[in-house]
């Protein structure tokens, strides 16, 4: 997603990204899901989404190492 944003307002959000020791993209992502949530937008989530993508819309991401019970879990990537 490409975003035109103000000069000022740039070096701004990269200042602050970098005292938070975070990267701008991530602290606006946080700062978007901030205002989401407080506006009520934005359903809170019941635990780390860990960059899970859910399957369907409705479904709340889960913690890949923690499947939800009515999934099996899935198959291990390491090699032997």
């Amino acid at each position: 997603m490409l975003l035109r944003v103000d000069p000022q307002v740039h070096a701004a959000l990269t200042k602050w990204a970098a005292d938070d020791l975070r990267s701008t993209n991530a602290h606006v992502e946080w700062l978007l899901r901030r205002a989401l949530l407080d506006a009520g937008r934005l359903p809170p989530v019941k635990g780390p989404t860990l960059g899970v993508v859910p399957d369907t819309p409705d479904e709340t991401p889960q913690d890949p190492t923690h499947p939800r019970e009515d999934q099996p879990p899935r198959a291990s990537m390491q090699t032997t």
